[in-house]
């Protein structure tokens, strides 16, 4: 199933970090940096916050920065009275491409359960957009030995009745909890053992074909030299950056290992 490379994606999660200007800046600088050779062998998105994508959009069109928008979130309805909310179409509107649904931090601090999770990656298939499903475990799951059971749970909650089509052109991103923000990322062998099975679960709910057109992300505390022994193992085809994001040039180290890597 993973004896087919899948073009590689490298994802920035800016979280809630930079205003429209910095964003301006960021995205010029990203212009800058980021070289043919990289933008022929990786797809890369960057994901600031919702106030920033208009911002970002307007610098990425018009100096022709080749990365693509994405978002961090969005709500489960296209409209009505959700105060504070922000739907997938106007993110559509932005032309945002990719939209992270179900980051650990969205289940852990704002009570995102596997329901809320699918009907959010559902709305970003609905706008014509491509939604990056996060999964994983947290530290006491994985201490259990529940990692795998974790990570089939929420992908079959995730895709569930889903067409092949639609699961295989999603992205899912593997992020361990207990990595996120520690400084110490899973190791290549972790990494390639969770996103197997991820895979295989994948096969087992929607397809071989969706398994094998799926790509699948890590993410958790990647930093540039951790990025390419990640994106080195077989089912890992690019990687979900937090922190790192943040600095152009640590973003695009980063993009470069894994477009050297892969190509």
């Amino acid at each position: 199933m993973s004896a087919t490379r899948r073009r590689p994606l490298v994802s920035g999660n800016w979280k809630m970090h930079k205003d429209h200007l910095e964003t301006i800046h960021a995205c010029s600088e990203l212009g800058l940096r980021l070289g043919r050779d990289e933008s022929a062998a990786v797809d890369v998105s960057i994901h600031p916050p919702f106030t920033d994508l208009r911002s970002a959009q307007s610098v990425i069109e018009a100096e022709g920065v080749p990365v693509s928008l994405g978002a961090q979130n969005c709500a489960s309805a296209d409209s009505g009275a959700f105060t504070g909310e922000v739907s997938a179409v106007m993110l559509a509107r932005l032309r945002v491409e990719y939209v992270i649904v179900g980051h650990s931090e969205r289940r852990a601090m704002f009570g995102e359960d596997d329901e809320v999770v699918a009907a959010k990656l559902r709305a970003v298939f609905r706008n014509g957009m491509v939604p990056i499903c996060c999964v994983g475990e947290d530290a006491a799951e994985r201490d259990a030995g529940q990692t795998a059971d974790r990570l089939q749970a929420q992908v079959r909650a995730a895709i569930g009745d889903l067409p092949g089509g639609d699961v295989a052109r999603m992205v899912i991103a593997y992020e361990p909890v207990w990595a996120i923000g520690a400084g110490e990322p899973a190791t290549p062998d972790d990494a390639q053992q969770a996103a197997a099975t991820i895979r295989s679960e994948v096969a087992e709910v929607a397809g071989a074909p969706a398994a094998a057109g799926l790509r699948i992300l890590y993410g958790g505390s990647v930093g540039p030299d951790s990025a390419v022994p990640l994106a080195s193992v077989s089912d890992i085809d690019g990687l979900l950056v937090g922190g790192a994001s943040l600095d152009p040039g640590a973003f695009t180290e980063i993009v470069k290992g894994v477009a050297t890597t892969l190509r």
